[in-house]
């Protein structure tokens, strides 16, 4: 099912705020921000309500005239306004459905956190010996069902969600546990018609006190962080784990989850949503506890594991894969400042934004938008290429930091993979030292970037490893020749009668 038109406004009494990251120009009549990010020119009706809002802070504002509403809604569909909906207490029209296989002691403490204030729905998905889940579920009042062979997560959760009575359903992992009030956090999200699905904030709590444990009390891969986002490619948040996630019953399709995918169906799940017009939002003020894997092996094998689900993602949504997406621009200068020429790489980035200037001109703002827009450009692709460095391209990322002592370039490549760890480490502050936390990101990174390029040599695809290099609009794609010059490769390579997927 498709989303409302846009002629379905805000409730009223919803409040709204600007995201933090959403900027004004020119008495607000241009806005930078969003999700993905961009530059959007606003109504001069808007100015009052804009900057009523401004003052608002985050504490937001509920503007009840028609502007105002009108303008809340775009603001949230662009991204650049978080909604705050009051807590609301239950009783809740939620059905809880939990998929499960084997780890009975999970699944309890998962349904007692739940407690019995909801219906719930244990999926076993073919556990070798079924008898200490249905106990447990017997215990707790759940109904169970159970899969006469292991069909995967997503299987499990569209056969509980066939089930499911009431108007929305909320998916917990049986290693999940949420905490009190998470339901009145999430549901009165719902009072926004165009919301199908909000994800709460996934925790890791452990009693283990190790140098894995503290990391990943730091920086877990669930773990989506304090701010709350709109959920779509391109933005801050592109994905939110399904490890919990409330939905609006009437917005999903039948089988929702595709059951090819044992890894990568909820970032397939939630970006089908938003190919069909819904809205999915994070909220972190709901969270969610979750049993973390602490034995190394389990922990590097988990993300590689992750790693593996981009090629089967990239061939379902093609170019949402890309690991960076630089502006041809932005990469002349940083391969000037790797070559040592400051003085250069300045000349180009006032080339750039000269250029810019003059193709915003019709917008009502003067020159320092586009120098912003240049600057936040060049440091987003310096750390997206240094983040493909650490992941998709790590055998290129670990030759750049061994060569980083005999080569000016390679200095500026490890520069781009470790300045952003270091920036987070300041940022947080973990109880975890910056050498242990630097270490631990890496083999991260790598463990999931080796899935990726492992996937990528299965699949005989290298859609997952390609960047999207963005060159003046009367050029056409680098990376459209790319695939092209890819498939004809493979063309050449692949046995007769053989399909690689």
């Amino acid at each position: 099912m498709s989303a409302p038109k846009d002629r379905f406004r805000l409730p009223d009494g919803l409040a709204v705020a600007l995201a933090r990251d959403t900027s004004l120009w020119s008495g607000g009549r241009v806005a930078t921000g969003g999700a993905p990010w961009k530059v959007v020119r606003l109504a001069d009706a808007a100015g009052p309500h804009l900057a009523a809002l401004r003052r608002g802070g985050r504490a937001g504002l509920a503007d009840g005239s028609p502007v105002g509403r009108a303008l809340a809604r775009r603001l949230l569909d662009l991204g650049m306004a978080d909604p705050l909906p009051a807590p609301r207490p239950g009783p809740h029209d939620v059905t809880v459905v939990i998929p499960a296989y084997e780890r009975a002691d999970e699944l309890e403490r998962s349904l007692a956190a739940v407690g019995g204030d909801v219906p719930v729905i244990v999926v076993d998905d073919a556990s070798p010996d079924p008898g200490p889940l249905r106990r447990v579920a017997d215990a707790y009042g759940a109904r169970l069902v159970r899969h006469a062979r292991n069909r995967g997560p997503a299987a499990a959760r569209n056969t509980g969600l066939r089930l499911v009575e009431t108007s929305f359903a909320a998916f917990v992992d049986s290693d999940c546990r949420p905490m009190d009030g998470w339901l009145d956090v999430l549901v009165p999200h719902f009072d926004d018609p165009r919301v199908a699905a909000v994800a709460p904030r996934i925790v890791p709590l452990s009693e283990d006190t190790g140098l894995l444990a503290r990391y990943e009390t730091a920086r877990s891969a669930l773990d989506m962080g304090v701010r709350p986002a709109l959920v779509r490619p391109g933005g801050r948040l592109g994905f939110v784990p399904t490890a919990t996630l409330l939905v609006r019953v009437a917005a999903v399709p039948e089988d929702p989850f595709d059951e090819d995918l044992r890894l990568g169906e909820d970032v397939d799940f939630v970006w089908r949503l938003g190919d069909r017009g819904w809205n999915v939002r994070y909220e972190p003020a709901a969270r969610v506890a979750h049993t973390p894997r602490l034995h190394p092996a389990a922990w590097a094998k988990r993300r590689h594991e992750y790693g593996t689900s981009a090629a089967d993602l990239a061939r379902r949504h093609p170019g949402r894969l890309a690991p960076a997406r630089p502006s041809v621009w932005n990469l002349a200068v940083l391969a000037l400042l790797a070559r040592g020429r400051p003085g250069a790489a300045a000349g180009v980035a006032a080339v750039t934004a000269a250029l810019l200037a003059r193709r915003l001109s019709r917008l009502p703002a003067d020159w320092s938008l586009a120098a912003a827009i240049v600057g936040k450009g060049v440091a987003a692709d310096a750390a997206a290429i240094g983040h493909a460095l650490r992941r998709e391209w790590w055998p290129l990322g670990l030759l750049a930091l061994a060569a980083s002592r005999r080569s000016r370039v390679a200095r500026a490549a490890a520069a781009a993979m470790l300045a952003p760890i270091a920036l987070e480490w300041a940022r947080e502050r973990p109880a975890i030292d910056p050498v242990g936390y630097t270490v631990l990101r890496l083999a991260e990174d790598v463990a999931y970037g080796s899935g990726v390029t492992a996937a990528s040599a299965r699949a005989r695809s290298a859609a997952p490893l390609l960047p999207d290099v963005r060159l003046p609009e009367s050029f056409p794609s680098v990376r459209d020749r790319a695939r092209k010059a890819a498939r004809r490769w493979i063309a050449a390579v692949r046995p007769a009668g053989r399909d690689p997927r």
